[in-house]
């Protein structure tokens, strides 16, 4: 075992470099913008958000309130609940539909709402996505001045109850532990790819050019950006935590189910599934055990690990202290992938009562 904690820990070592160099290189947008004067549409697709979509849009409208040219517009994708009347209470205009066959539901919403509106950038924002006043205004004004076509603020994740606090913070910690931003931006190669659809903003000439939201991918951000490299164009995620915040689950069901139906499309195959699974325990769980036994070199594997995600949390607005149970995070990232896999394999996998695959190729 000896040569294994090695390894382990000298990869877990050169993740904890690599954080701290992206920590440097991480675009932050400047609270202090002044609003945009070119044409901006705010897109919110939404199912089923009676509970939240009023203080989302409250949100938006005083973060858009001023502006010479600003337009809120939900797509209300099939709703059982009052997601259409509450939004239409506040004079949001509301568009009504539901995918048609070979569409997975929130790219057709964004393609959607993106061909209803004229405007030179284009902000899609999540229904469970409350935005700072300042936070549209320093989204844009990264966007442009950072001469890239697509950013991606990755919001400050609210997380309570010990299956949230556990998995919620690798969404950051994960491309700030494995992907070189500075490379990634430039970078046309689709591994090289980090975005979050829950807030995400774009160019509207390079979305169009890019196709828009490709039809079948359930990682719609991750497969947009991707596009938009193919075109040409470039993008990368950026430092949210200061213009949004996001509840994304709740509770250790919502959990396991939300990240069932993704989690099988992010890394392609079973096999690739299982060799990134298996790296992720070489490097931050067999150290940890081997500290357990004394193993001084194991030690140094799980302090780095730890020292990784304690500085992504700090930078991100989690709670430090968590970082103490990375191993455990490690392994219950695990059993969600290993979870979504099997419902893959059966034709189990829903969200919000609608399958969240489609097998077979749509024409845009």
């Amino acid at each position: 075992m000896r040569a294994p904690v090695t390894v382990g820990s000298a990869l877990a070592v050169a993740s904890l470099a690599l954080t701290v160099d992206n920590l440097r290189r991480l675009r932050v947008p400047d609270p202090d913008a002044a609003p945009p004067r070119e044409r901006v549409a705010v897109l919110v697709p939404a199912r089923d958000e009676a509970d939240g979509i009023a203080d989302c849009l409250r949100a938006l409208l005083a973060a858009t309130a001023g502006w010479p040219a600003a337009e809120v517009v939900v797509l209300d994708d099939g709703s059982h609940d009052a997601t259409a009347a509450r939004a239409r209470a506040l004079g949001v205009r509301v568009l009504d539909g539901t995918p048609p066959p070979g569409w997975l539901a929130k790219p057709w919403a964004c393609r959607r709402l993106a061909a209803s509106v004229r405007a030179d950038v284009l902000v899609f924002v999540d229904a469970d996505v409350r935005v700072a006043p300042h936070g549209l205004a320093a989204t844009v004004d990264l966007l442009r001045s950072s001469g890239l076509d697509l950013v991606s603020p990755h919001p400050r994740q609210l997380a309570e109850g010990a299956a949230e606090r556990l998995v919620q913070p690798l969404l950051a910690w994960s491309w700030l532990a494995t992907l070189p931003l500075g490379i990634a931006e430039r970078s046309p190669r689709p591994s090289l790819t980090a975005a979050n659809g829950q807030l995400l903003a774009v160019d509207a000439r390079a979305y169009r050019a890019a196709g828009g939201h490709p039809p079948d991918q359930v990682l719609d951000d991750l497969a947009l950006l991707r596009a938009i490299k193919r075109a040409g164009g470039r993008g990368v995620v950026a430092d949210g935590t200061g213009v949004a915040t996001c509840r994304m689950y709740r509770g250790t069901t919502e959990v396991r189910d939300g990240y069932g139906k993704s989690l099988w499309a992010a890394f392609g195959t079973p096999v690739t599934a299982a060799g990134v699974v298996g790296l992720l325990a070489l490097v931050h769980v067999l150290p940890a055990v081997a500290a357990l036994g004394g193993s001084r070199v194991g030690l140094v594997g799980y302090l780095a690990g730890v020292a990784s995600r304690a500085l992504a949390a700090r930078r991100t607005g989690a709670r430090v202290r968590d970082a103490l149970a990375h191993p455990v995070s490690v392994l219950a990232l695990a059993a969600l992938t290993a979870d979504a896999w099997r419902g893959r394999r059966r034709g189990t996998l829903r969200w919000r009562g609608r399958p969240v695959a489609v097998d077979r190729p749509a024409a845009a």
